[in-house]
């Protein structure tokens, strides 16, 4: 499945990946092809991100994503996002199941969005199955229990051609709060 023209990554944000990669990244590193980021589908690819949050509002960043210095170093290769143990979890983008089942003793499920892009989203009581194409928004699952969120948050990552990169760079950054009138 290739990326649609509504869903690129954005031109800003890969620009901040490629810098940060090469400010970051060991000289033998910067020159992997495997670390480049594919180009967006539009010309228009500044334009808002368009994946959509995997669980519903209000959206709460428990751990941010941390790239390691090395490729087998300590990092948080994802962001944790707050959600009620069986809350409802849903397919960021379009895609196909690449992946739904138990990995190290806690319930995986990765979509392949083509052009190398791949999210993951952990613990999730999978209710789709390897092979089946799934929507932007479509329900996927279920929050379950297991890994270091155990049933309090989920972990999303993303990789791009195997790399792990910010899922906010898909995302657009946390929604703002919006301020609410006390009532009388």
């Amino acid at each position: 499945m290739t990326r649609t023209a509504r869903h690129p990554v954005p031109r800003a944000a890969l620009g901040l990946l490629v810098g940060l990669t090469l400010l970051v990244a060991p000289a033998s590193a910067s020159a992997s092809p495997s670390a480049t980021v594919p180009r967006p589908a539009r010309a228009d690819a500044a334009a808002e991100p368009t994946w959509s949050w995997p669980v519903g509002p209000p959206i709460a960043l428990v751990e941010p994503f941390r790239a390691p210095p090395t490729p087998y170093a300590a990092g948080h290769r994802g962001i944790d996002l707050a959600v009620a143990p069986g809350g409802s979890v849903r397919a960021p983008d379009d895609g196909v199941v690449s992946f739904a089942g138990p990995v190290a003793g806690r319930p995986v499920l990765s979509i392949d969005h083509g052009d190398g892009v791949v999210s993951s989203i952990e613990p999730v009581a999978a209710s789709v199955t390897a092979g089946v194409a799934v929507a932007e928004g479509e329900p996927i699952g279920v929050v379950s229990s297991g890994g270091h969120c155990d049933a309090r948050c989920v972990h999303f990552g993303v990789r791009v051609h195997g790399e792990y990169v910010s899922p906010m760079l898909f995302l657009g950054g946390v929604p703002r709060a919006v301020l609410l009138p006390l009532a009388d």
